[in-house]
């Protein structure tokens, strides 16, 4: 019997002695319920005291904990930093019973009082401190209709980093997916802010009841893909993934794993595991399906999104595995339908991490899933190969204009616009402003001087010699004429044309450009990306040929060159087509052009040495022509950012923008 339950007895027991006691209670029998009373609810006190707190000495429990469960459900714990020894001690289910109490308390309340018990009651009648009010207020706002709201709200929790660690924890347990997201995309965001990816059970065969290994797994989810009807490159990656995991199989059991067959790219890097090579078969595969789809909505129903998560942490010294997983993810991420279980499955804190890497390949691909997420504040979509350089967070700063970085032959979204290579033991200058080197110019440099602009750069691949070719089956994909539509597409969903533009290319990837304004220039649905093109920055473009294509071609019983390179040789008339339409089109808009030509031969191979664009092969016959004392390769490199080829570089971009930025 409880204290006041006693106490109602007594006094009804006295109550009914008689009718003298019932008018007139003596003052001895007061004084003996009192001295029983007291020493029972001062016992009772002294005992509850003394619980409390050897309890709050033993677990040292955050009464802020309390407060919050007024509002919520969950249990503000970061169980995964408790050992394993203590994860189901004393500790942490006196605490998981404390909670569920003040909950049925505080619901019972409620009830009696006929208050409403959610998250939406009023924060005026909030009795905790004020930065636990400020909390859950811009956790509210978080979830506003009002978009501004919502996104200042967003902004605010993000710059905040006096919070204590179960107030990270709460906003991760607490907030919604597109909160998450928002967070993910905000600048210097503490990590604490997201749920750590969920355990992934092992899975184990019917049959003998052993675990899977990653390439049975792999295998599986590549098997229950769609096989007939493929584009073929994607049947060719699909087909050739599956035949290395055969090799594999037979190299565990003592086969000469490296000879013939597909087997063949095992002897080119002898020194990686097998197991891990056949991993990346798998997952270049898998990158070819997820552009498809209907195909990534296969994949997620088969757990495609756990199997990656699995894979991504076990191959953590594997950037290339790891790059792909999140290629893979950016792809299906253009699917509305599947960010529910991009979330669910862990990623978004995965991608938030990634952001942080001081590697740009990375830190881009995971930009650019992050931003196919977040359909708050970005409406474009960025299709595979489609790469924004910046802003690559939230950001109030508005976006006048689009600068977009093409590349050329054996080029790359990132490694082309590198800053040029320095030998750090002859410029001794250069090593004491290390830290200024840039991985990406358009990233660093150019980002910090035009904060307002938009910087994307796409990617392709391209080949030499068809020795190389990653999908040789279709050759007419490398022709000039099939990637201009296929870039087309991806530029428009890009949101290329929305604003004023401003084309960047170099070598091969300047042909690109041109054949995709002369073919946009004749669709009405890419009106705008004609209309909006302010200029076109050429560096070292082989507008009339490349020596290089010459030298190929002449050996090319030996070296079985590639469409690309045939298309630069000096009588192809597609080339010459090309510069004819482009010269007629340009004139008619008048848009600036500035040309930069290499002066300096350049290395291919040890043996070979050449100019791989003359003067008179870059100079495209409008527009500035300014020869440069550097090979192909450095042309798109300045040196440092005080040098010429950048500070001229600049000075065209603001000059043919100048009214936008």
């Amino acid at each position: 019997m409880s204290v006041a339950a006693y106490c109602v007895f007594c006094y009804r027991k006295i109550g009914t002695s008689g009718p003298a006691t019932k008018k007139h209670l003596p003052w001895n029998d007061i004084r003996k319920i009192a001295k029983v009373t007291g020493s029972l609810i001062l016992g009772g006190f002294v005992f509850i005291t003394y619980e409390v707190l050897s309890l709050n000495k033993l677990l040292q429990i955050d009464t802020q904990a309390l407060h919050q469960e007024k509002l919520k459900s969950y249990v503000y714990v970061r169980t995964a930093s408790l050992s394993p020894s203590e994860y189901q001690g004393i500790t942490y289910r006196a605490r998981k019973e404390i909670h569920k109490a003040v909950r049925r308390i505080l619901e019972t309340e409620a009830k009696i009082f006929r208050r409403p018990f959610n998250v939406k009651e009023q924060f005026s009648t909030f009795d905790g401190e004020d930065h636990e009010c400020a909390l859950w207020l811009l956790l509210k706002r978080s979830q506003s209709e009002d978009k501004a709201i919502r996104l200042q709200a967003v902004q605010d929790l993000a710059s905040n980093s006096h919070w204590h660690d179960y107030q990270y924890v709460t906003v991760a347990q607490t907030c919604d997916q597109r909160t998450a997201i928002g967070l993910a995309r905000s600048r210097d965001v503490d990590l604490r802010f997201f749920l750590p990816p969920p355990p992934l059970p092992k899975i184990k065969t019917v049959s003998t009841g052993k675990d899977y290994s990653i390439e049975d797994e792999l295998r599986l989810l590549l098997v229950s893909l769609p096989q007939t009807g493929l584009d073929p490159c994607v049947q060719y990656f699909t087909s050739l993934a599956l035949s290395e995991s055969s090799h594999t199989l037979a190299a565990q059991m003592g086969g000469l794993w490296c000879f013939g067959g597909n087997g063949l790219p095992y002897c080119e890097t002898l020194s990686k595991i097998p197991s891990e090579t056949v991993e990346l078969f798998c997952l270049q595969a898998l990158v070819q399906h997820s552009k498809i789809s209907s195909h990534c909505e296969k994949i997620e129903a088969k757990g495609g999104l756990q199997l990656l998560q699995r894979i991504y942490q076990l191959r953590k010294d594997s950037a290339k595995i790891q790059r792909n997983i999140i290629r893979i993810i950016g792809n299906m991420a253009l699917d509305e339908r599947l960010h529910s279980s991009i979330v669910r499955a862990g990623w978004v804190s995965v991608l938030a991490e990634v952001m942080k890497s001081p590697h740009i390949i990375q830190s881009s691909h995971a930009s650019r899933a992050l931003a196919n997420l977040d359909r708050d504040v970005v409406k474009e979509k960025y299709p595979d190969g489609v790469y924004v350089l910046h802003p690559q967070y939230r950001s109030s700063q508005p976006i006048r204009a689009d600068i977009l970085f093409v590349h050329g032959l054996l080029g790359a979204a990132f490694k082309t616009w590198r800053q040029q290579d320095i030998d750090r033991r002859l410029d001794r200058k250069a090593s004491e402003g290390e830290e200024d080197y840039s991985q990406c110019w358009p990233k660093t440099w150019l980002a910090s001087d035009c904060p307002s602009l938009r910087i994307i750069s796409v990617e392709y691949d391209t080949h030499l010699s068809d020795w190389k070719a990653k999908c040789p089956v279709e050759a007419h994909r490398k022709s000039i004429a099939f990637r201009s539509s296929e870039l087309l597409d991806k530029l428009k969903a890009a949101g290329i044309g929305d604003r004023p533009l401003v084309w960047v290319s170099h070598s091969m990837g300047g042909l690109l450009v041109k054949k995709m304004l002369v073919d946009a220039s004749k669709n009405p649905e890419m009106d705008k990306i004609v209309n909006n093109t302010r200029g076109i920055i050429f560096y070292s473009v082989p507008h009339h040929g490349s020596q290089l294509a010459e030298y190929s071609i002449n050996a090319r019983y030996l070296l079985f060159p590639s469409v690309e390179v045939k298309e630069l040789s000096k009588d192809s008339p597609a080339l010459k087509e090309l510069n004819d339409d482009f010269l007629s089109f340009a004139k008619d808009k008048k848009f600036s052009v500035l040309s930069f030509a290499e002066t300096l031969p350049t290395h291919i191979g040890s043996m070979l040495k050449l100019h791989v664009v003359p003067v008179e092969s870059a100079d495209i016959g409008i527009g500035d022509l300014i020869p440069v004392d550097v090979n192909h390769l450095n042309i798109c490199k300045p040196k440092k950012k005080d040098a010429f080829l950048y500070q001229r570089t600049l000075k065209f971009i603001q000059d043919v923008l100048a009214q936008e930025l």
